[in-house]
């Protein structure tokens, strides 16, 4: 399988993972025109469990280093896969509420709150599993981080008071947050199923990247029969949605959100191989840095702050500041 042998190489990784994490969104924003969060969450799934089949099959199927993606999935502990799982029923029920966001704050509020958060309570809990890298200087990152959430937390209060959909973005804030608490948990879920110190010669019953990650997107569509089913039926806004409304969606608008869950995917992979080198803290670390991202396809792409006064666009501008300054400290805290 691939492997990544230089931190420089794992934190290039990493960026890439922030740039997918923070990027997925877009599809779910295109798919929202005429199709219902709930509706585009059902293919966003599918393409996760396609795309980490994808990878497995190839990226992880290839060199001399480590197991095969089938081999490694034969051998695989029950212990293991059940880590594995768990992290992705976690995740589901995170991303499903961020996605709830995202459709009444956008993007721009509900990915630097929700997973803004979830970079904060996330590189402290997989620093107290793996700690790898420097404690002083991924404290001095993730504190620049926490200030640049209470900007954006800030920005998003202010257009709040002035537009009449107050109350869909000030609920869209709350679930934000409550996505945020349950994503910072799932990471080292799945890294407890992992071999991360040794990918190369990994021990017996311990998954590698690939393995773990077609494990976890199984453990998301399973999950989702339970949540997003519950969410269609019992909305956070607007009238319950069906399966045959599901059904009756176009080709295209299908494959829309199908994409959505390969770029995520793609991102996902990316992390998990980076933290064999970099460590479970920096790599999830960076690859949170997606709300940086986000927010900028929010604000500059979909215009979600149009028309908002100079203070609040200096807010933004500070946010920004705070996340690139932050993401950089934790860089160098992880060499």
């Amino acid at each position: 399988m691939f492997i990544i042998n230089s931190y420089s190489l794992a934190v290039v990784f990493c960026f890439i993972t922030m740039l997918c994490w923070g990027s997925w969104g877009n599809t779910q924003k295109l798919a929202g025109k005429t199709w219902r969060y709930e509706l585009f969450y059902w293919d966003y799934v599918i393409g996760m469990v396609l795309f980490a089949l994808v990878l497995g099959f190839t990226m992880g199927s290839i060199g001399e280093q480590g197991r095969s993606f089938v081999t490694d999935l034969g051998q695989a502990s029950t212990t293991s896969i059940l880590w594995v799982i768990l992290g992705g029923v976690i995740f589901n029920a995170s991303n499903i509420l961020l996605s709830a966001s995202t459709s009444l704050a956008g993007m721009a509020v509900a990915f630097p709150l929700g997973c803004g958060l979830a970079l904060v309570l996330g590189v402290i809990n997989n620093y107290l599993e793996q700690a790898k890298g420097n404690p002083v200087l991924l404290a001095v990152g993730v504190l620049l981080v926490v200030v640049a959430i209470v900007c954006n937390g800030a920005a998003a209060g202010r257009v709040a008071g002035q537009g009449a959909e107050n109350s869909s973005r000030k609920k869209g804030v709350v679930l934000a947050i409550v996505a945020g608490l349950l994503m910072s948990t799932f990471y080292r879920f799945v890294v407890k199923g992992m071999d991360i110190d040794n990918f190369e010669s990994p021990a017996e019953g311990m998954l590698t990247p690939y393995s773990a990650l077609f494990i976890f997107s199984l453990g998301v569509l399973a999950s989702n029969f339970l949540f997003n089913t519950w969410v269609m039926k019992r909305p956070f806004v607007g009238t319950p949605v069906s399966y045959d409304q599901y059904l009756k969606g176009s080709l295209s608008t299908h494959l829309v959100g199908v994409l959505g869950g390969a770029i995520w995917c793609l991102g996902t992979a990316f992390s998990y191989i980076a933290a064999g080198k970099a460590g479970a803290a920096v790599s999830y670390a960076l690859g949170q840095g997606a709300p940086m991202i986000a927010a900028f396809w929010g604000v500059f792409i979909w215009k979600e702050f149009k028309g908002a006064d100079r203070k609040t666009n200096a807010l933004l501008t500070l946010m920004f500041l705070l996340f690139i300054i932050g993401l950089g400290v934790i860089v160098v805290a992880g060499n």
